[in-house]
């Protein structure tokens, strides 16, 4: 059977991306990818009404990747949105700003499709196909956990948990000062103890007495953080998904991470200068999901919702 070439743009809280990628059946073949900071979800959080200027960048955003998408030949082109679209009182708007400037229809997805999508799309890695996993998914509005093996999921939900979020709703001075880390800390310990663990734990733990789980994280901040510790100017999937982030490893990124002021993060190898600030609470949730479920080890995986939304139909 022959491959379709299909694109999708993911309209994320931080960034938009694209993926275009040839497809058949279950394997998909990446032919070209781009991320653009649009930070959709600033300014959002205490009205819970998505801004113009934001929606605006995104939507320009859209339309070029769009452009992009047709001259590499795709035939299908897909949008999705996920959690501050589907948080907006105002998503309508977001809609038909895309809709004007790239001629295409918007799907906001449900947490639930976004969890599902993103352990499927890790599965399409013969390496991790068949292996117990938790999947962490850390977005800038939202955090997916997703327990599975193979085609079996055992537990997947969606919480309010991001690195813009958190960002907006824990405002920091620059360079941070150690109470605000600790405050970060503090926030991200609660809310897993609070609304993740009673949810997550049972499964974890039957799963785990069958056979030892793998922490696999994917999106932007685990894919900056593999960056980071290999040392990495450019994208290269095969050794960012070779990286294995150790719970030592992490926390020390995080603390340096956190003492350093944003001109200087700028400066780090694999660290994206644009991603400099929102990096300090991505790593800081990687780290406490790691403390608070035990796990002295991450893998990392540059697929994802992508690689699953681009083979549905």
């Amino acid at each position: 059977m022959s491959s379709t070439r299909r694109a999708v743009i993911d309209v994320g809280t931080n960034s938009v991306k694209l993926l275009v990628a040839d497809v058949n059946g279950a394997d998909v073949r990446p032919v070209w990818e781009g991320s653009r900071q649009t930070r959709l979800g600033e300014g959002f959080y205490e009205s819970h009404r998505l801004q113009a200027e934001p929606i605006a960048y995104s939507a320009n955003a859209v339309a070029d990747f769009a452009r992009s998408a047709r001259e590499r030949g795709a035939a299908e082109i897909r949008v999705i949105a996920t959690s501050a679209a589907r948080d907006a009182a105002n998503a309508d708007d977001l809609a038909s700003a895309i809709e004007s400037a790239a001629k295409l229809k918007l799907e906001i997805i449900s947490g639930e499709q976004e969890a599902a999508w993103a352990f499927q799309g890790v599965a399409t890695d013969p390496q991790l196909a068949r292996q117990p996993l938790l999947l962490l998914d850390v977005g800038g509005g939202s955090t997916e956990f997703i327990l599975g093996q193979g085609e079996q999921r055992h537990f997947s939900a969606s919480f309010p948990l991001g690195t813009v979020r958190l960002m907006e709703t824990l405002p920091h001075s620059d360079p941070p000062l150690p109470s605000q880390l600790a405050q970060c800390r503090a926030r991200i310990r609660d809310f897993l103890a609070q609304e993740v663990r009673p949810e997550l734990e049972p499964a974890l733990r039957r799963q785990s007495a069958a056979e030892p789980v793998t922490l696999v994280g994917t999106g932007g901040s685990t894919t900056i953080l593999a960056r980071m510790e290999a040392r990495l100017e450019d994208f290269d999937r095969g050794r960012i998904e070779a990286v294995r982030l150790s719970s030592e490893a992490l926390r020390a990124t995080v603390d340096r991470l956190w003492r350093l002021p944003l001109a200087e993060r700028q400066k780090i190898i694999g660290l994206p200068p644009n991603r400099a600030d929102v990096i300090l609470t991505g790593a800081a949730i990687c780290e406490g999901v790691m403390e608070s479920f035990g796990f002295r080890e991450l893998r990392v995986s540059t697929r994802g919702l992508r690689f699953a939304a681009v083979m549905d139909r």
